[in-house]
């Protein structure tokens, strides 16, 4: 499969996850801010719709870190080859694609929210907040990179 496939092939996945998204954040925005107290007296389903949340933001951002930004600045003709992440990041943030900062946050956010500690519930609360607020940006990223593939890709 070529690299123009492969990108489209993974844009067709990230857009699964943004439709996922988008679903429940009109219900969690809703809710938000969420507190301990507030977290206690949720509704399952929007518990699951936390759940929802917190998998697919994960699966989309690992989707853009592992394949669809080195595809991207593959399609774009960027040199990849021997390039740490790091770099790729530094050539998307020269593109306008991320901003470094916020996917350092992104995956400081990611690491709160993979782990179940009943100690660290504060923590997760206020990552969830986060998601709440930012997942919007993460969806953005993609939306831009499928913008400026379609315009190549024609």
């Amino acid at each position: 499969m070529d690299i123009y496939k492969k990108l489209e092939f993974h844009l067709q996945e990230a857009q699964l996850h943004i439709d996922r998204l988008e679903s429940v954040l009109i219900t969690l925005e809703k809710l938000y801010p969420l507190d301990s107290n507030k977290i206690e007296s949720i509704s399952v389903e929007n518990k699951d719709k936390l759940d929802v949340l917190a998998f697919r933001f994960s699966k989309l951002q690992d989707l853009l870190g592992t394949k669809i930004f080195r595809e991207y600045l593959t399609v774009l003709q960027y040199p990849i080859e021997d390039k740490n992440f790091l770099e790729l990041l530094k050539e998307l943030d020269k593109e306008k694609i991320i901003d470094i900062d916020i996917w350092s946050e992104f995956r400081g956010i990611r690491n709160s929210i993979s782990h179940d500690y009943p100690s660290e519930e504060d923590e997760k609360i206020e990552a969830i907040n986060y998601l709440i607020k930012n997942v919007k940006y993460l969806i953005s990223i993609t939306k831009k990179i499928k913008a400026s593939f379609e315009t190549i890709n024609k």
